[in-house]
């Protein structure tokens, strides 16, 4: 190839990459403007749900963290959140140690079992889940509620744990067992710092899910617990206050806090590795 075809091979280079970057930006545009529309409803000084605002107010913010038919979703969604979490998470990495590390009749089974819930339709599940909580008496009770997020959070665990561990080399372990240390000793030195940042990630996504899950909670909620998107459903069929716009702002801003966490979580894991 000589230089001139060479030019010309890298400008049309240059332009596909152009028109990549600009397709990408529209389409990143258009998913995003709906969710920017948002936070200047909620600074709007109007008393119904109205774009563009009309003049600026942060009445529906103090509205929200005064009023306790909101703040007390909010701690149900919280503690809710933190119990799937933290159940998830548990449950997740024994499954995901089991699925790579381990050999049995059965196994692809197993693993399609434990990802079903990432594919059947969520309405599916909550009617399930009602129909055999309602019989032992779970409707309405937070355990209930932390059972049934834990089926559909637990899949995201198992995947992002299960990518941590294909990567590392099980002989450290032997190693170290070798030397003298005891299995859970050598899995808490060797193996655990390896998929922590799997697990953190997992655990993350269980909280994300867990706290936006609405179908569930209209199943098993009953009817006196509220969580927050239940009440933020509730609030858009009988009402059109703005307080719901305010809600959402403190939600994105939360889930975008959780997400930067995810990336640096992810850059210092790939740093250790090439390190």
């Amino acid at each position: 190839m000589n230089s001139a075809d060479s030019k010309s091979f890298a400008s049309k280079t240059d332009w596909a990459s152009l028109l990549l970057y600009v397709a990408c930006g529209l389409i990143a545009f258009y998913m995003i403007l709906p969710i920017l529309i948002v936070f200047p409803m909620s600074f709007s000084s109007a008393e119904f749900l109205t774009f563009p605002p009309p003049g600026f107010s942060l009445k529906w913010f103090q509205r929200y963290f005064s009023d306790s038919s909101w703040t007390q979703p909010t701690y149900i969604s919280f503690q809710i959140a933190i119990m799937t979490m933290v159940l998830s998470t548990i449950l997740g990495t024994l499954a995901a140690m089991a699925l790579v590390r381990s050999r049995f009749w059965g196994k692809a089974a197993a693993n399609s079992l434990i990802l079903a819930p990432m594919i059947i339709p969520v309405i599916v599940i909550s009617i399930a889940l009602y129909g055999f909580f309602a019989k032992i008496g779970l409707i309405g009770t937070r355990a209930g509620l932390v059972f049934g997020h834990t089926m559909v959070c637990v899949p995201f665990v198992v995947i992002t744990v299960s990518a941590s561990l294909k990567g590392f080399d099980e002989t450290l372990e032997m190693a170290a067992m070798i030397c003298g240390a005891t299995r859970l000793k050598a899995f808490m030195k060797i193996t655990f710092p390896i998929i922590r940042p799997g697990m953190i990630s997992g655990a993350l996504f269980a909280f994300i899910i867990s706290f936006d899950e609405i179908v569930i909670s209209m199943f098993l909620c009953g009817i006196e617990t509220r969580t927050l998107p239940l009440k933020m459903w509730e609030g858009i069929r009988m009402e059109i206050s703005p307080v719901i716009a305010a809600v959402s702002t403190l939600l994105i801003c939360l889930s975008a806090v959780l997400l930067i966490f995810l990336e640096i979580i992810r850059r210092r894991t790939q740093s250790t590795i090439s390190g």
